[in-house]
């Protein structure tokens, strides 16, 4: 059975590894450099120190400026007391229920149906919907979305999330870096190099499908979080299964906060396509178009079918977190959730 702290030591067990990549290929680099170059002029310590501190600077300036990207990407507009009572009082009673702190809320003009939460810690956190997700889903769905956002500032995914994500960038740098040296030191260097920079593409390639899979299991446990939190899993069902359609339709292009999203509008268009070419089978009035029931029935049913390849999604497919989430209603039914609230996961 997972639980919450299955997710914990999901993440801290990320960090170990990625970090530990990244470390080991910053010692292999700073290694060859005192070996090869003949111009070296800093002690292999001093090296050492540089380095750690050069990717600290980089975590903090991640950590410092990645919220005032996301406001400014997003073009958020922040909300006055009482502008919006029922977005307003839902969240208050949910961080109340949840015992966390209530957020700043902002709402995006982007007319496609999404939510985020983003932010430097539990305490600096906003939660931020689109004017498309407040038209487009009733109230229950609405707060299916919000109490999910919820789970994401309970679980810390934001922080977590936005420092884990240096990590492939520095690689990247690095290889390049070191790819393109021109090897500027013994003869016998270039092969070094060359093996080093290999070393730091597949830190970078290693590093990022580790991120995308925390990425996936975070949005499994705010789903579950959401489910138990509302005592409304289907709600939430209703929401995903409409949000995921309507980021199909839409043309607005991936903010900077995609990875935040409740929904990928990159798998959203994939997912809704695959429904698309079964058409015939899902319409069960023959009017050429999928009400909500319908929708539903084809989430459901493909959830059943197959399994899209996602190891290169920030999100689990619509699919497999609406089938954890009848899971999920089937047990409330029952009353066999209990206090274990990640157990389907």
């Amino acid at each position: 059975m997972a639980s919450l702290g299955a997710l914990k030591r999901s993440m801290a067990l990320t960090l170990i590894l990625i970090f530990g990549m990244l470390f080991t290929l910053l010692v292999v680099i700073s290694t060859l450099v005192q070996w090869y170059m003949e111009d070296n002029l800093f002690p292999f310590w001093f090296q050492m120190v540089f380095i750690v501190l050069l990717t600290l600077g980089f975590v903090l300036l991640q950590w410092a400026i990645s919220p005032g990207i996301i406001r400014w990407s997003s073009r958020l507009r922040y909300l006055r007391s009482g502008e919006n009572p029922f977005f307003e009082n839902t969240v208050r009673e949910l961080c109340q229920k949840s015992g966390v702190p209530m957020p700043a809320l902002a709402v995006s003009p982007d007319r496609s149906p999404n939510a985020f939460v983003f932010g430097r810690s539990r305490k600096s956190a906003t939660l931020a919907v689109h004017v498309g997700l407040l038209e487009q889903l009733n109230k229950d769905e609405i707060r299916g979305v919000l109490a999910h956002e919820i789970g994401h500032i309970k679980h810390n995914d934001m922080t977590i999330m936005t420092i884990v994500s240096v990590v492939p960038i520095l690689a990247y740098m690095l290889a390049r870096s070191v790819l393109f040296s021109g090897g500027r030191g013994r003869r016998d260097s270039g092969a070094a190099l060359l093996v080093a920079a290999l070393l730091g593409f597949a830190v970078y390639v290693v590093s990022q499908l580790m991120i995308l899979k925390l990425s996936r299991q975070r949005e499994f446990y705010a789903d579950a979080f959401s489910a138990v939190a509302t005592n409304d899993p289907h709600s939430l069902s209703s929401a995903l299964a409409k949000i995921t359609y309507g980021l199909s339709l839409s043309k607005e292009q991936p903010g900077a906060a995609r990875s935040f999203y409740i929904g990928d509008p990159l798998s959203a268009k994939r997912e809704i396509g695959s429904i698309m070419q079964n058409r015939s089978k899902y319409d069960l009035d023959g009017d050429g178009v999928l009400d909500e029931k319908e929708l539903m029935l084809a989430m459901e049913e493909e959830a059943k079918r197959r399994r899209h390849s996602e190891v290169a999604s920030t999100h689990p497919s619509t699919f497999r977190r609406i089938q954890m989430l009848k899971e999920m209603e089937k047990d409330l039914k029952h009353g066999g959730m209990g206090k274990e609230i990640y157990g389907r996961i």
